[in-house]
């Protein structure tokens, strides 16, 4: 196979909605391509780009992958996205190592949340944006509303390339608007009839090539002058300017495909190949420490892996952009991350399940290879005299989770093991080990996400598992001002053990001062702070523990014994046994036994007289608060609002986005355990949601009540 220069490389992503024919797009560009000599489909389960079971069991795609098509001396590597939402960890990855995408619609449907959530990505990641209509000869397809939506919600500078002269059954011509022909197409034949524009269509035509062309100019200076004068552009310049325009994204043509009888697209392979940008058009990505690095060949060698797949019959396949440099088999690589060299044995041009030997690959281009020794993925392999490191690829916040557990207990470390080397290949899978929650967390991005999981656990690893509800982390705090006091005395024989301790409890919010006198039933109480300690929580929130001992009642000695006696009792908060949080403690007074206290006796008499405290204290349950935001369809938003409200959501705000609604609201985590799920069911799939963790936020208090309820009954089950 050829080795393309930096200069002839371009890198493309394949997004859209489910059920866009993305993975029937890229079956018919490898066929075009001559990479395969017959078309599969999806329904056969024989196509390239979807070859891993859990897909043939699902029909959907569930991993990202990589092929490339070569066209007119250009090498056009593409990644072909899933559409789901619930693996956007693949569109993600996508979208951050190419330079294009390449935006899916579904003729029958036009603007759907899919596309939504595509263009989002697109426009987050500063990525230009070509659509692609397809499935045009779909009874219900309309090009002219799929093509109004488009341009209601991006704007004047959605322009058509092409457009069809009909659609439905009968779907079989487009019109070239930049090359100003007409392509039509006989029965199962992918080479079409190129001629002049009918003289019926010839007004439209000229009215959407004018379009083009004044779009195309509008991104240069020196087109716009030269159009000014002329009054027209050469089809070349017309390139240069959607060239240029595709880059600034000021500009989104629009092409028209049926993928599934191959119309369309080995014109589509000839834009890309003509107009794409190349790598080197595009901005630099930086490393770690800010250097914008250049994709030249020249230059030191840096290898990112962005993608692990455990493949049949293969093992561990690594697939990597080559971001400086160049890389051949044999090359002596040290990976950054890890410390460790590695040896680039094998390198491989990628076609999704085929791989295709290559000798030497240049800076820009994707490539794979196999049977390395400790790379993960996120990691930067590096030639010699250099230090790159990369992290430019972030996952959005997981919206989905699930508590999981082996059938057979004696399998969680093995269970563990698999799951942790399933993350490799789909990072958005975070798995947690909850020492509070005694759980081990898996979660995800919706319910059929971590129910792909659970198929490839129990049919490729042969590891039944269950899912259980996994519990909430609720915290525990204080209301109001408490005082108590212990003592613990223990004799048994030769030395005793001996601690008293007295001590104060309150609420702490940030910034408050410490009064010279609290009251307490008539009685006054001196503080005089001798020394304040602030605790930054692992769960969150603070402890601050004031030493106010004073005439040396408590030696100094037994003070850290109080403060972890404290703390073990936060870490065990008296309610639900919830962690506590943002209390501040001041030791006061206490006494001590010259030869019986010790530090147990102290931290015993600590931990007894705090827990004594907190109940006095007006203590409440918190629970954790979520903000969601929901992208939802007009015709649904009200039945989605009832539903969040039902849902105790507090509603924060709502707009009008490219031809969605947007709903702001707050949530408790306990009520959007089943939200993914019912957001669908509610929408028909029509819609889209994330999450992030805010704040904590008091329980209502029939909610605590049913709580303390719980876990009282638990522990009479326990006892």
């Amino acid at each position: 196979m050829k080795v393309y220069q930096s200069n002839e490389i371009k890198n493309i992503s394949i997004v859209g909605s489910s059920r866009s024919g993305k993975t029937t797009l890229a079956e018919a560009m490898l066929y075009e391509g001559g990479l395969i000599k017959r078309r599969g489909t999806v329904e056969a389960q024989n196509t390239v780009c979807d070859y891993f079971p859990v897909e043939h069991e699902y029909g959907y795609s569930v991993f990202p992958t990589v092929f490339h098509v070569e066209w007119n001396g250009k090498k056009l590597n593409f990644i072909d996205c899933p559409g789901s939402d619930d693996f956007v960890g693949g569109a993600v990855t996508a979208l951050n190592v190419t330079d294009t995408a390449l935006l899916l619609i579904n003729g029958q449907y036009g603007v759907e949340v899919g596309t939504q959530n595509s263009f989002r990505n697109a426009e987050k990641y500063n990525k230009p944006v070509i659509f692609v209509v397809n499935q045009l000869d779909h009874e219900k397809a309309d090009y002219d509303q799929v093509l109004e939506q488009l341009r209601e919600s991006y704007g004047s500078n959605v322009v058509p390339v092409q457009y069809p002269i009909t659609c439905g059954p009968n779907y079989n011509a487009v019109i070239d608007v930049l090359l100003m022909k007409r392509y039509t197409w006989k029965l199962e034949s992918s080479i079409p009839e190129i001629d002049d524009i009918p003289a019926e269509e010839k007004a439209k035509a000229e009215a959407w090539h004018q379009t083009l062309v004044e779009a195309a100019a509008e991104n240069d200076e020196s087109l716009m002058e030269k159009f000014f004068d002329q009054g027209t552009l050469t089809e070349d310049d017309v390139r240069s300017g959607i060239r240029l325009g595709l880059i600034a994204r000021g500009m989104f043509p629009v092409f028209c495909v049926c993928a599934n009888r191959d119309m369309g697209v080995r014109r589509l392979l000839e834009f890309l190949g003509n107009v794409v940008p190349y790598v080197t058009d595009m901005p630099k990505i930086p490393n770690i420490k800010g250097e914008e690095i250049f994709p030249n060949s020249s230059g030191p060698t840096s290898l990112y892996f962005f993608k692990t797949s455990v493949e049949p019959h293969i093992g561990e396949v690594s697939y990597f952009k080559v971001m400086s440099g160049k890389v051949r088999e044999g090359d002596d690589l040290l990976n950054t991350n890890r410390g460790s060299k590695e040896r680039v044995a094998q390198l491989f041009c990628v076609a999704g399940s085929n791989r295709i030997p290559v000798e030497e690959l240049n800076a820009g281009d994707i490539g794979a290879t196999v049977k390395l020794k400790d790379v993960k993925t996120g990691n930067t392999l590096n030639g010699k005299g250099i230090d790159n490191s990369f992290d430019f690829i972030h996952y959005p916040e997981p919206k989905y989770r699930r508590a999981i557990k082996p059938i057979n207990e004696a399998d969680v470390e093995k269970m563990m093991s698999i799951l942790n080397r399933m993350r490799e290949e789909d990072p958005t899978w975070v798995v947690e080990q909850s020492k509070e929650l005694k759980q081990t967390i898996v979660h995800g991005q919706g319910e059929f996400h971590l129910r792909t999981l659970k198929w490839r656990m129990e049919n490729n690893e042969k590891m039944p598992i269950q899912f259980l509800e996994p519990r909430i982390p609720y915290r525990e705090t204080i209301t109001k001002i408490a005082r108590a006091d212990y003592r613990h005395r223990k004799q048994s024989g030769g030395a005793g053990q001996f601690g008293e301790v007295h001590l104060i409890v309150e609420p702490y919010t940030e910034g408050m001062v410490i009064p010279e006198i609290y009251k307490f039933n008539g009685q006054e109480f001196k503080i005089s702070a001798r020394d304040t300690q602030e605790i930054k929580l692992e769960w969150g929130g603070k402890l601050i523990f004031v030493n106010s001992i004073v005439g040396g009642a408590i030696d100094t000695r037994f003070l850290p014994a109080i403060q972890k006696g404290i703390m073990a009792r936060m870490e065990q908060g008296p309610l639900t046994g919830s962690y506590a949080r943002d209390v501040r403690v001041i030791v006061y007074d206490g006494k001590m036994h010259p030869v019986d206290s010790n530090e147990i006796s102290f931290m015993l008499a600590g931990r007894n007289a705090f827990s004594e405290a907190f109940k006095q204290a007006g203590p409440k349950i918190l629970e954790p608060i979520y903000d969601v935001t929901v992208f939802v369809p007009g015709d649904r938003m009200g039945d989605v609002m009832g539903d969040l409200q039902g849902r105790r959501a507090l509603i924060m705000g709502m707009s009008s986005e490219k031809g969605y609604e947007k709903l702001s609201a707050k949530v408790p985590l306990k009520e959007m355990s089943s939200y993914s799920t019912s957001l669908s069911s509610l929408t028909g799939g029509r819609a889209s949601f994330s999450m992030k963790f805010a704040n904590y936020e008091l329980v209502p208090a029939d909610i605590q009540d049913k709580l303390l309820k719980e876990y009282e009954a638990q522990q009479q089950e326990k006892e």
